[in-house]
């Protein structure tokens, strides 16, 4: 059956599943969801039940929305709520969602709109859904331009959404069905992760990442991959860029299919990507894609939570679940056709609960074949637990301040920054360090905002001891984030100890690179490692105890001599050492058939896929770049 044969039938099933009073203005398939326009909006906006049980008849996601028509102008709604809900709630934002008819009123005192009626009119007279909600603690700008953005270009994704809609019910290729994945990087190696699963029917795409210490890119050029218009669809695990840092370069050259990620992971990679973008230029280096093409992989991504399942392929559905990595990173769960074969991509995980997240989902409805990282998955790589690395981080601290040096520690602006912002709080409100400033460089301030808006993410811990205690150790007055060069300047220039947190992460480039050529030299100063440095990075250089390094400067090549100290605190990773990913695999439910190892030196896969097998009698494979591996 084509697509407008089938989009007829299922419009005049859901009329017969509807209430006899609910008035429907338009039937729409936007992406994986059906989409009723009804004109009172109001008899059914709280029942979720409607929804719920037509979607179980039709076997499709459905979303109750008012009509568009019935639905004030955003502009003249947002003077109208300003105007009546008092001043002393403080009203930060309006975010206008025109697909659902919400309207969500961030407030700073959400307590101050207590009068229903006002709610009550705002909705009767504008058609608009209004809600109120608590700000987050830190404004965030990314946030805002990314919902400015969809607002503004609504037509153009409603578009897109069709075209999602009209590929999911494509008709499908019978007779003999298989199911592959092809390694197209990250294997044997960590960085620009990518991994294509084809069935006979649909090509999914698995993270788009680049590697940090080469820049190089997965090899979108064999013959699987193309052309790239034929991928039904790009999942991203999480906003790492050695997971996601090629993805708008993909849409650079021609893919205009959707992109699948959690609401979190679609903010930061946006973040990332576009920071990325001016790393690039401030180093005369070429870039892959400009801001546009960030700007369409917006337009283009779909946000999913945990644990709702949707269909990306005529013969694939996806469901998230909580990876315990970094803000919003999730293990991809694949149900391939009608039981065929089920798959689980873990991207990067952690199976501990941290300063900040829940450790990661052990349990699936069905699994057979699981594709899993091995960063630290060498028989020697056991880190000490969270409790251990924040005492040894203060001893090293304590060492400096005796010396009256600075502390210079490399961070990735999202995940890392933000446990070591909460221990050096904690240490420094415990007075177990002495009282030091600590200044924030890079997007780590910003990365931290986005941490504040997505509180369902972080653990259930930090969220109560924000939201309920009013207890938010991310705004300690210790935190000065530096906004300037000449603040940067200043710093890497002042006789006074301090502590930076400075990105990127494996000094490959960033400003942290800027304090480390003011600092090196001065064996009275620090540089504490606190994650992980990939084999051709400069961290790893350095962390190997090079006494001089080459660093451009000012358009020219100087030569540094390292004189500072330098050290490792393990414990910090975001990802599972060996003994907690041994652990992890015991925890599966259900077991799978077939393990496939990545994300991991050549070594440490060969290591990890091996003691699988022989502890679990576990099928593993530990493939190379470029190779195929058939799963059913």
């Amino acid at each position: 059956m084509n697509p407008d044969r089938l989009f007829d039938s299922l419009r005049e099933q859901v009329k017969g599943l509807a209430p006899s009073n609910m008035d429907i203005s338009s039937i729409e398939f936007e992406g994986p969801i059906v989409a009723i326009y009804v004109r009172n909006y109001d008899e059914f906006s709280g029942n979720v039940d409607v929804a719920k049980n037509m979607a179980m008849s039709v076997r499709r996601r459905v979303d109750i929305r008012p009509d568009p028509s019935t639905l004030e102008d955003p502009d003249k709604v947002e003077k109208k709520i300003r105007s009546m809900i008092p001043d002393s709630a403080e009203v930060t934002d309006i975010n206008f969602q025109p697909d659902t008819g919400q309207a969500f009123v961030e407030a700073i005192n959400p307590g101050a709109i207590n009068d229903q009626e006002i709610l009550s009119a705002l909705k009767k007279e504008s058609g608009w859904n209004v809600k109120v909600m608590r700000s987050p603690p830190i404004p965030s700008k990314t946030i805002s331009d990314v919902r400015g953005y969809l607002r503004y270009s609504k037509d153009e994704r409603s578009a897109m959404l069709k075209k999602v809609a009209r590929n999911l019910v494509r008709p499908v290729i019978e007779g003999e069905q298989w199911v592959r994945v092809t390694t197209m990087g990250g294997f044997r190696q960590v960085g620009r992760s990518a991994s294509l699963l084809t069935t006979r029917n649909s090509k999914i795409l698995i993270d788009c990442g680049l590697d940090p210490g080469s820049d190089a890119t997965p090899y979108f050029a064999i013959p699987e991959a193309n052309p790239i218009t034929d991928i039904d669809a790009v999942v991203i695990t999480h906003a790492h860029l050695d997971h996601c840092g090629t993805l708008p370069a993909l849409f650079k050259y021609g893919y205009e299919g959707p992109v699948y990620c959690t609401e979190p992971t679609r903010d930061l990679m946006a973040l990332l990507q576009l920071d990325n973008i001016k790393l690039a230029y401030g180093e005369a280096k070429k870039n892959l894609y400009d801001a546009k093409d960030v700007r369409k992989e917006i337009l283009h991504t779909i946000p999913l939570k945990y644990g709702s399942t949707t269909d990306i392929a005529p013969d694939v559905r996806l469901t998230f679940h909580n990876a315990g990595h970094i803000l919003g990173s999730a293990i991809a769960h694949f149900h391939v056709g009608e039981g065929l074969h089920n798959i689980a991509f873990t991207g990067d995980t952690k199976y501990e609960k941290t300063w900040l997240f829940n450790p990661a989902n052990t349990k699936f409805p069905r699994l057979e074949t699981l594709v899993i990282e091995s960063t630290y998955g060498g028989h020697n790589d056991y880190q000490p637990s969270r409790h251990d690395a924040s005492e040894q981080l203060g001893e090293y601290i304590k060492e400096a301040c005796t010396h009256g040096g600075k502390i210079l520690i490399p961070v990735f602006a999202v995940g890392r920054s933000q446990e070591v912002m909460l221990i050096i709080e904690e240490l420094e409100r415990t007075e177990a360090i002495p009282p030091l400033p600590v200044y924030l460089d890079g997007m780590i301030w910003e990365a931290t905002a986005i941490h504040t808006a997505y509180p369902e993410y972080l653990n259930t811990q930090l969220r109560t001891q924000i939201f309920q205690k009013n207890e938010n150790p991310f705004l300690s007055p210790i935190f000065h984030r530096v906004e300037t060069a000449d603040m940067r300047e200043e710093i890497c220039h002042s006789p006074d100890p301090c502590i930076v947190l400075a990105t990127g992460g494996m000094m490959s480039g960033g400003p942290v690179l800027e304090y480390f050529r003011e600092w090196a030299d001065d064996p009275r100063n620090w540089l504490l490692f606190v994650g992980y440095q990939s084999e051709n990075s400069l961290g790893r250089t350095i962390q190997r105890g090079r006494t001089e390094i080459t660093l451009p400067s000012k358009g020219k090549q100087i030569t540094v001599e390292i004189k500072m100290n330098r050290e490792t605190v393990d414990g910090f990773s975001g990802h599972s050492d060996r003994k907690q990913m041994m652990e992890y695999i015991r925890k599966l439910d259900p077991r799978p058939d077939k393990i496939i190892i990545g994300h991991g030196e050549d070594r440490k896969c060969t290591d990890l896929a091996s003691s699988i097998y022989k502890k679990y009698n576990i099928q593993t494979v530990a493939p190379q770049n470029l190779e195929t591996v058939r799963l059913k």
